[in-house]
């Protein structure tokens, strides 16, 4: 694979061959030439209607169709929208939720702290029943409104929860209808549960702060606790994203020869504008509404058990959604392109949107300094709160990393962890762990990731995000 550099953070793959733009990697090295991940940068460009680049961050590693850590834009009227862009777990993502407490306090009691999360919180694969089991119409509520469905029925931080989500926490333009009858059997006992692999909950300590200014604005206090959740729409959006590939696969070449040339069938797509793009965009913005729904259960539910474990009030919590963030999805969004606005189908598959300060889709309380970028490490690491900038408007359709990024495969990580006790080495480093299997805790250790500092390191460089503060885990749940 060509590269050429743009500068010490950026570089390029030419575009050649059947590519409609170049290729950009961020990173804080050249990348290797022969990393797959790369040749599916390569490929997204060649997708219809793309604008400007096929981008990638520096946490990317390859994923099905699109690596993740990738982004690419479409134009909404010629441009073709990709499940492989969205992926499997439609809105994955993450929020944190800020409190009052002294870290001190929950030291003291991080192993009752984390049991009680534990308990409320089911974990692991086909994890159900936190709530009870939805009906059709509850459903149908769910796919339509997203957290909003949460929020009305006393499943919140507090009353302002979602004015703090992107988008509020829903799409307008779901179809529930669009949704099957086997995803919803399998989303039906699913809301409010964490699920398995890298999903997680944590109870973390505000550790330092960079940006005393932004960091006030988000609410956030060093050697203060916060609560972060990563989780997405569980076997409902697995099941969306299944089928609408069976659907769109087969029907690539009645498309026209862009879409027929395509160099991976994992890149199945369509116009977004046809019927069978129509079918998967409403589906999957149900999905993704879903998976909103399902996090803001959880934060209710969490919130619930911290009180519970240490005996404290709501009010002596103090607990505050600071902002959730969606890190696979396709939104339509406006910007400026060759000095016009045009209004895009922006694919994030393991990217964060990250816009910067005075835009209005930012949420009023934070758009002085840009909204609330949220990049959760591995569970023995630190995460990090970011925020948006003017440049990632400018270079990557206001998009940063999502995550640390993985550098083994778990048949990988489970062959290193062969002798060890991951759950004693967190122990020894401080961190109360609670897992529903060895199994995880052995491919999700941190040896199986990239520094998330170093990744954090290559956008704040780069002018993509400005680092605000950093979270210490205390406490983790797993499937």
């Amino acid at each position: 694979m060509k590269l050429r550099r743009i500068h010490d953070w950026l570089w390029e793959i030419p575009r050649e061959g059947g590519m409609k733009v170049p290729g950009r990697v961020y990173s804080d090295g050249p990348p290797a030439p022969d990393d797959p991940a790369l040749a599916q940068v390569a490929n997204v460009a060649h997708l219809p209607g793309i604008v400007k680049w096929s981008l990638a961050m520096p946490d990317i590693h390859w994923g099905y169709g699109f690596p993740i850590g990738g982004v690419a834009a479409v134009d909404l009227e010629r441009g073709a929208i990709s499940p492989g862009g969205v992926g499997y777990d439609i809105n994955c993502g993450v929020r944190v939720i800020s409190t009052r407490l002294e870290a001190e306090r929950v030291l003291e009691r991080r192993h009752e702290v984390t049991a009680e999360l534990y308990r409320a919180i089911p974990t692991g694969v086909g994890a159900s029943a936190a709530i009870p089991r939805l009906s059709p119409r509850e459903m149908d509520e769910v796919l339509s409104r997203g957290a909003r469905w949460g929020a009305s029925r006393g499943y919140a931080a507090a009353s302002d929860d979602l004015d703090h989500c992107e988008e509020g926490g829903c799409l307008a333009g779901a179809d529930p209808s669009l949704v099957s009858e086997r995803a919803r059997q399998r989303g039906a006992d699913q809301v409010g549960t964490l699920g398995s692999g890298n999903h997680f909950l944590e109870v973390d300590r505000v550790a330092e702060v960079y940006d005393e200014a932004v960091a006030a604005a988000y609410g956030l206090r060093q050697g203060e606790v916060a609560i972060q959740i990563h989780s997405g729409s569980r076997g409902l959006g697995y099941q969306v994203c299944d089928e609408a590939l069976a659907d769109l696969t087969p029907q690539m070449a009645r498309y026209g020869p862009d879409y027929a040339a395509l160099p991976d069938p994992q890149l199945a797509c369509a116009p977004i504008e046809s019927p069978a793009g129509r079918r998967y965009l409403g589906a999957m913005q149900a999905a993704a509404n879903f998976a909103w729904a399902n996090r803001q259960v959880m934060t209710g539910l969490a919130v619930q058990a911290l009180c519970r474990s240490l005996g404290a009030s709501d009010g002596d919590v103090g607990a505050r959604l600071l902002y959730d963030v969606c890190h696979n999805v396709a939104k339509v969004e406006e910007h400026v392109v060759d000095g016009r606005p045009r209004r895009l189908l922006v694919h994030r598959k393991g990217a964060t949107r990250a816009f910067g300060p005075g835009d209005p889709r930012v949420p009023a309380a934070y758009r002085a300094v840009g909204q609330p970028v949220l990049i959760p490490g591995d569970m023995g690491r630190y995460s990090y709160v970011l925020a948006g900038t003017a440049t990632a408007m400018e270079e990557t359709f206001g998009s940063s990393c999502h995550g640390a990024g993985r550098l083994l495969s778990r048949h990988q990580a489970m062959k290193l962890a062969r002798g060890r006790s991951i759950h004693r080495e967190l122990l020894d480093r401080g961190i109360e762990v609670i897992s529903r299997g060895k199994k995880t805790l052995a491919e999700e250790m941190s040896d199986a990731y990239k520094d998330v500092a170093r990744v954090v390191g290559v956008v704040a460089s780069a002018g993509l995000s400005r680092r605000v503060a950093r979270l210490d885990p205390m406490g983790v749940i797993k499937g």
